[in-house]
């Protein structure tokens, strides 16, 4: 008669409880049953995107003057704000200081709202889109 040690038997326990799950898993398949409609309204979407520019969205502007005193609130919005990308923009005689790129009307005016506690001259536009052919 053959006498293992109880390492051995645990070992072969172990493999015979491997083969056993392995051998009787299932196999299964899903159906998903969805609207047709949920495709159209995917592909609208990625279109939407794809023509979604910079023009489309929500700035605020927080500065409207000379050179230097744009480039002096700039350099104060980017201390206060630094969360927020900023840009001058020249538009003769003046200088404005544009901030942020907000996708929705909401994004722009919880934004708005902190900033104006330091520019309170400041408000929300969106840019006129300029084509470059």
């Amino acid at each position: 008669m053959l006498h293992f040690s109880s390492k051995p038997k645990a070992f072969i326990i172990i493999l015979f409880l491997i083969f056993t799950v392995t051998s009787f898993a299932q196999q299964g398949q899903v159906d998903i049953n969805q609207d047709h409609k949920i495709d159209h309204l995917l592909n609208v979407k990625k279109e939407l995107n794809k023509t979604e520019n910079s023009s489309d969205r929500y700035k605020i502007q927080i500065y409207n003057g000379n050179r230097s005193g744009a480039y002096a609130a700039q350099k104060e919005f980017h201390e206060i704000f630094s969360d927020w990308k900023s840009r001058i923009e020249y538009e003769s005689p003046n200088f404005k200081i544009w901030a942020g790129n907000f996708r929705t009307r909401l994004e722009a005016d919880r934004a708005l709202k902190r900033i104006k506690k330091e520019f309170p001259s400041a408000f929300i536009f969106k840019p006129k889109s300029t084509i470059n052919n």
